[in-house]
């Protein structure tokens, strides 16, 4: 892997678990698409830091965790009305 590709994803992912950001807004920030930074992540980072990769998959359970629970409660509210 190429030292800049090996830098960017490692400074993605200290980003993501410092500001918990989602990948929407990362990609903003570091000027590449949203796939980019999922497959950093998902492939790259797990060869490069595992013990930070484990701390960015807690950040992406929390953010799945959060937008399903505020989908349930918006059709809860829907249904009550």
């Amino acid at each position: 892997m190429k030292e800049i590709i090996r830098l960017r994803v490692i400074k993605e992912a200290e980003r993501i678990v410092e500001s918990k950001k989602t990948l929407r807004e990362l990609a903003c920030e570091f000027g590449v698409s949203k796939s980019t930074i999922h497959k950093d992540m998902q492939q790259k980072l797990i060869y490069l830091d595992k013990s930070l990769y484990k701390e960015v998959q807690k950040v992406f359970l929390e953010h799945l965790e959060s937008r399903y629970s505020s989908r349930y409660e918006r059709n809860k509210k829907s249904i009550k009305k």
